[in-house]
């Protein structure tokens, strides 16, 4: 056999291994179990610590009780209740220096830098918000897992976006698409309202969604599994802690450290892994 040969075929064992990479998540760190029903972790990259999201009651509740709090990237609690007065905060996500939360009708505007709630920006006709992304030109996405649809807000104006899902949760906005997690199956929706199955066969709570590379995804459940998910449509469940009756609710992550941040919601606490 020729080097040629020999050398082509080295790189084509290579890219084939690396195709069928097996990846893993491995335990950093956990806080203290003193965060009421975390169900939604934000890392922010600016801020240089995490936002998290905490019920404190019953998820579809307004009871004034839910708020949110700040956590070191070690872990240690730096303010557990640095914005109060919520109801049952979820997903969250940020524009500029402001703080973006679906809490059950409403999404809430935060100021950082001043700590305090903005404006309240009620949804019409919506009875249980979950998960929010942000696209690259400021569009706020926000969903609705009981009226099965995902809003917009755009200029400060809302208008549903989508409907017709099944029990939409996680949202991701990636260029110009949004990745939806819907009951199991991960779907992206085009410009053109056009809906494609990525993966699918997943658990059904499927909660929340980060992208890893162009591509390649992490998607979690709040039942407690957490999985690798590839374009392809190939799924490898990376974490399974429903034995113990740990969640596994709306993750953050850290692209550049590959650290993917962990809510337990009714373990209440945050755990962080290390991606590999």
């Amino acid at each position: 056999m020729k080097i040629s040969q020999i050398l082509l075929t080295a790189s084509l064992l290579l890219a084939a291994v690396s195709a069928n990479a097996q990846h893993s998540l491995t335990q950093i760190w956990s806080t203290e179990a003193s965060l009421p029903v975390p169900e939604s972790v934000f890392y922010s990259a600016q801020d240089k610590l995490l936002y998290v999201a905490q019920i404190d009651g019953k998820p579809g509740e307004q009871d004034g009780k839910g708020a949110i709090g700040k956590v070191g990237l070690d872990g240690k609690i730096i303010e557990k209740d640095w914005i109060t007065g919520l109801n049952a905060p979820k997903g969250m996500g940020i524009i500029g220096n402001k703080l973006f939360v679906a809490d059950v009708t409403e999404v809430v505007e935060i100021d950082i830098k001043a700590g305090k709630i903005l404006k309240k920006h009620a949804v019409e006709g919506s009875k249980f918000l979950n998960d929010l992304t942000v696209d690259s030109k400021g569009n706020i996405y926000v969903s609705d897992t009981e009226t099965k649809k995902v809003h917009l807000i755009k200029d400060g104006k809302i208008s549903t976006y989508f409907e017709d899902l099944t029990r939409p949760n996680g949202l991701l906005a990636v260029g110009s698409d949004l990745l939806i997690a819907d009951a199991g199956t991960l779907k992206r929706l085009s410009t053109d309202k056009k809906v494609t199955v990525v993966a699918e066969g997943m658990d059904k709570s499927t909660d929340g969604i980060e992208q890893v590379i162009p591509g390649e995804y992490i998607v979690s459940c709040w039942a407690g599994v957490v999985y690798y998910v590839k374009s392809d449509g190939t799924t490898q469940k990376l974490l399974d802690t429903m034995a113990d009756k740990t969640n596994s609710a709306d993750i953050g992550y850290d692209s550049v450290k590959k650290i993917v941040y962990v809510p337990t919601f009714a373990k209440n606490g945050v755990v962080a892994y290390q991606l590999k």
